[in-house]
């Protein structure tokens, strides 16, 4: 089975400029994904796309291959399947590579390793799905829940059988995707232009994902505490 990892780096970041390659704990962020991909015993493949010379040179440094980005998948408004599909278009046209499952790996999720790629794709084989993410409790809810729609309040849950507050069964967990971990199997991946596909399972793991510097700060404290304990 081939397996190609992709790990998605644009080099204009307005939040955090240079976010991609900042110093994280003495090394480049998009280290650590690049390390888990080529850690985990399933990627046969890890490569990363990006349209910038800075981020292309750091990840052929660190023994990643690199796909060129085109500029016009490089906007702030670029979504993030056009540059999956582009990258395994690009190596199927350049080496006829035709990848059975593709992983995404987001660079902002430093804290996903390899450990636990091969546990949602263990997951992910022994499941009857064709994809598989990664998400992390939010919170508890009630699931008295309402939204505006159309200018008009709106239940989200079924009034007419209100569930009593002291009905502990209905104390449900909220869950959320990490963006740590995505898997999908490549024609799952091009029939529904997404990579999550049509039968998912889901994989729960805790999560930081890098929005601000302080999450640099306090992820960097994470991995200082690992390389004690390791």
């Amino acid at each position: 089975m081939e397996v190609l990892a992709i790990i998605p780096a644009r080099g204009g970041s307005k939040g955090i400029p240079g976010k991609n390659i900042k110093d994280l704990n003495g090394k480049p962020l998009i280290y650590y994904s690049i390390k888990a991909g080529q850690e985990s015993k399933y990627v046969t493949r890890t490569v990363l796309s990006t349209e910038s010379e800075k981020i292309k040179n750091v990840a052929i440094e660190l023994g990643c291959e690199v796909v060129d980005r085109p500029m016009e998948l490089a906007q702030d408004e670029t979504h993030t399947i056009p540059v999956l599909i582009q990258v395994i278009d690009y190596l199927e046209q350049t080496e006829n590579y035709k990848p059975d499952v593709v992983i995404l790996l987001q660079p902002t999720c430093p804290l996903r390793d390899a450990k636990q790629i091969d546990e949602a794709f263990d997951l992910f084989l022994k499941s009857d799905c064709d994809s598989c993410f990664a998400v992390k409790q939010m919170g508890i809810t009630h699931a008295k829940w309402y939204k505006t729609l159309d200018g008009e309040m709106k239940a989200i849950y079924d009034y007419r059988n209100r569930p009593r507050r002291q009905d502990t069964h209905l104390h449900m967990p909220l869950y959320g995707e990490t963006g740590s971990i995505y898997i999908v199997k490549t024609d799952a991946m091009r029939k529904c232009y997404d990579f999550i596909g049509e039968k998912p399972v889901v994989y729960i793991a805790p999560s930081i994902d890098i929005d601000t510097p302080q999450d640099f700060e306090a992820i960097a404290k994470i991995l200082q505490e690992r390389e004690k304990q390791s």
